[in-house]
């Protein structure tokens, strides 16, 4: 039986909808309202929804390629979309036209935000810089180039001069805008950080994780709260009207869901303590010299604007007449995307109209309009508590009233009774779709002792094969150990083991600086090797080596190969233009496999492409 009522509940799954004719790359929530959904897709097309409501509100069309980030301005007028190929658009949603098409990173786009003073945007990239712009002027301002992977995720802090950004390195970086320096990093994580979210207020941050949601202050660093939420790998979180909106997708799908803020801490329900400290400030002359600007005016511009800035936010209207002029919204900057393909498709004008040219400005928003959403009153996304002697039945269930339940940290927690192992056979029995009661649909239930032979069918043979993986890894790890990368690659390739190698690639792509040129012509034969994999986990790993040595060692191979022979005899120059040679000839072979599953979806299928992109760059 279940023991949760829905007046408990914390955090509950909304709607899911279809989003796109192919695969969603990117969903974002308004910040202003939370009630208004931009995504983007293979398709090539950015689509508005409102929360809630099943039909398109409005298309964006333009890009040349599948866009791969999208954000919303601060007072939900304006529109970027980033694509793979690094291009940006901005629209503007109240006159429904092109503002701007900026260009300037070098890879897929993946964050982006708006300055909350109207005039600036920051993004985020796979080449693992963060760029901020001068929209008004469609130009780069300043590049923040610490991170060690691909920025995920950018906020700007809503009352002070700090931005922080989000990585694949696992670190969240702070940095003041008044001198472009980085003020803190967190410890690394033990997940790449996806999703981040200061408060309205600016006095916690939200910090989204795979079916968790967690809430932080940093002065202290502390862990306020922790919530499960059902999401899988969220995409974006926003806060309207006491509740934080959660969104997710899975291929050509949206899904929303709702977290109640009044039964999470520290604005109510019962505090959550977690001990140790996720934030590390460090000393900017210790980690780095001052950034270099190529141009002043956002510095400037701020610090002229801060006392406003910190006290109160600008209104609406000063931050679109001020920011962007007519004369430069209709010449916007030309790059390599076709600018005649931008167009808008309205399918709802009613709608629109509402939420984008409302007769008052003051009632721009739909926010004050709309009531909180309300949980379902079925607890079908809620943790049961299984009972020793389960039925089917509810109906002796009375509600019990009670204050909220302490924040659990799993999403499915388990409280057993009476099995004092704290293990039950049925959790590993398949469940039912689409509930989560444990019963099976399908007919008969196994016993306990099929089960257990089930499992341990296969399992002295699955010992010797790890037994023998470990006894393998055991040696190449002596030999990194003893500080000779090399000698420990080349040991690995002659065990002839493809787990091995995977294992030994998973590590150097967490640790790029350990990549040379030595290891590139060593490790490309095997790369080639594992994109035949059946394995979709070899695939990947060869995937990100790839792209990492494409990344780095591209432009090396490219020059040795095009530069002109040198007098007299180079030895080092010799042994150097034999090694990017044998880097060439054996990328040229991985390009057709890499061509032939450019149909694969998911997260594979992005990484694949943005390989065929680097790979572009080589011819």
């Amino acid at each position: 039986r279940l023991t949760k009522m829905s007046q408990t509940k914390r955090a509950w799954k909304l709607q899911e909808f279809v989003a796109h004719g192919s695969t969603v790359n990117c969903v974002a929530l308004s910040k202003k309202s939370g009630r208004v959904i931009v995504t983007g897709g293979e398709d090539r097309k950015v689509n508005l929804w409102i929360v809630g409501k099943p039909n398109c509100l409005m298309s964006l069309c333009g890009h040349t390629t599948p866009v791969e980030s999208v954000r919303f301005g601060h007072e939900e007028e304006m529109v970027v979309a980033g694509s793979m190929s690094g291009a940006l658009k901005v629209w503007d949603l109240e006159q429904a036209k092109i503002m701007r098409t900026l260009t300037g990173h070098t890879s897929s786009i993946k964050s982006l935000d708006f300055h909350p003073y109207g005039d600036y945007c920051t993004s985020g990239s796979l080449d693992c810089n963060v760029k901020i712009w001068d929209i008004t002027a469609g130009k780069i301002l300043t590049d923040l180039t610490y991170h060690n992977g691909p920025v995920n995720i950018v906020e700007y802090h809503p009352n002070e001069l700090l931005l922080a950004s989000g990585s694949s390195d696992r670190t969240v970086k702070f940095w003041d805008l008044e001198n472009f320096n980085m003020v803190s990093t967190t410890d690394g994580d033990s997940t790449p950080v996806r999703n981040i979210l200061f408060h309205p207020e600016g006095t916690c941050l939200f910090s989204g994780t795979k079916d968790l949601l967690k809430v932080y202050s940093w002065e202290p660093s502390k862990c306020y709260d922790s919530i499960p939420v059902n999401w899988g790998e969220v995409a974006d979180i926003a806060i309207g009207q006491n509740q934080l909106i959660g969104t997710s997708f899975s291929q050509t799908n949206v899904s929303t869901f709702v977290v109640d803020l009044k039964r999470v801490q520290p604005f109510g329900g019962i505090p959550h303590q977690e001990g140790g400290s996720n934030f590390s400030s460090k000393n900017i002359d210790e980690v780095f010299t001052d950034l270099s600007i190529s141009n002043s005016s956002l510095s400037e511009g701020l610090k002229h604007s801060r006392n406003k800035f910190i006290t109160e936010r600008p209104p609406t209207q000063s931050s679109r007449q001020a920011s962007v002029p007519k004369e430069d919204i209709e010449e916007p900057t030309q790059d390599k995307e076709d600018q005649d393909n931008d167009s808008f498709e309205i399918a709802n004008p009613e709608d629109y109209r509402q939420i984008f040219r409302p007769k008052s400005r003051l009632s721009h928003s739909p926010t004050r309009q709309i009531e909180p959403f309300q949980p379902p009153p079925e607890d079908g996304d809620m943790e049961p508590v299984r009972q020793p002697a389960p039925t089917r039945s509810n109906k002796t269930s009375k509600p019990v009233n009670k204050p909220p339940s302490k924040p659990v940290v799993k999403p499915s927690p388990r409280q057993p009774e009476e099995d004092k192992s704290g293990i039950s056979p049925e959790d590993f029995l398949p469940q039912k779709a689409g509930g989560n009661d444990g019963y099976s649909s399908y007919g008969r239930v196994p016993s306990e002792n099929e089960t257990l032979s089930t499992l341990f069918s296969g399992h002295d043979a699955m010992a010797r094969v790890l037994a023998h993986r470990s006894k393998n890894l055991q040696i190449v790890r002596a030999m990194w150990t003893s500080g000779n990368t090399k000698t420990a690659v080349d040991s690995a390739i002659s065990m002839k083991d493809p787990s091995v190698i995977v294992d030994l690639l998973n590590v150097l792509n967490l640790k790029s600086g350990l990549w040379s040129l030595d290891l590139c012509s060593c490790l490309l034969p095997q790369v080639q090797d594992l994109m035949d994999s059946k394995y979709d986990s070899y695939v990947t790993a060869a995937c990100e080596a790839l792209k990492i040595m494409l990344r780095n060692f591209g432009p090396v191979i490219k020059s040795n190969l095009t530069a002109p022979p040198s007098q007299g005899v180079d030895l080092s120059r010799e042994e150097r233009y034999r090694k990017c040679r044998q880097c060439y000839e054996n990328l040229c072979n991985i390009r057709s496999k890499v061509a032939s599953r450019g149909g694969t979806p998911g997260k594979l299928g992005q990484l694949l492409r943005e390989i065929q992109i680097l790979m572009a760059s080589m011819d």
